[in-house]
């Protein structure tokens, strides 16, 4: 729905507010509710970079924090940060409430291509592993190259999707 003449769209994430004095996610002033909306926008130097999104519910900002850490930290461009395997937290607290409450760290579910080294070390480190299929979202993205005064596309291979421009 789109309220007449103020240009945004509602939603209902307000659903996902808690009931329940003390959890972290109680509906009180000044909060906004937990969502996993997947646009995002990375400017550089305060200019347009990239306009990205990673569907895939709770991987959504989990994924777009991997990669940003692609683009901005190990440097790959646009294909590669999206085509790099992906970790996925799993058994976290739930935001809307529901009565069970991680209390064992929960799994990190690796997908193929992390060298076994990752698997020892976050082993190493008190993490469950385990390895899955699917859950790792899946991404588009459009990055301005402003040297050259085009645009480039991305799209991975983990959903339908491809990069086309004109």
């Amino acid at each position: 729905m789109t309220p007449p003449g103020l240009g945004f769209i509602l939603q209902n994430r307000g659903e996902q507010f808690v009931l329940r004095e003390g959890h972290p996610n109680v509906f009180e002033p000044a909060k906004r509710p937990f969502h996993t909306i997947i646009p995002a926008f990375i400017t550089r130097d305060g200019a347009p970079w990239v306009s990205f999104g990673l569907m895939g519910g709770a991987m959504q900002p989990q994924g777009h924090v991997q990669i940003v850490m692609n683009l901005v930290d190990f440097g790959m461009n646009l294909q590669e940060a999206g085509d790099a395997p992906r970790i996925h937290h799993d058994g976290s607290t739930e935001p809307a409430g529901q009565v069970v409450e991680m209390a064992d760290g929960g799994v990190l579910n690796l997908e193929s291509g992390f060298p076994y080294e990752t698997f020892r070390e976050l082993t190493k480190m008190g993490h469950r592993i385990q390895t899955a299929v699917g859950p790792f979202g899946g991404y588009q993205a459009i990055a301005l190259d402003a040297a050259n005064g085009v645009y480039v596309g991305a799209s991975e291979s983990r959903k339908d999707g491809h990069a086309a421009g004109y």
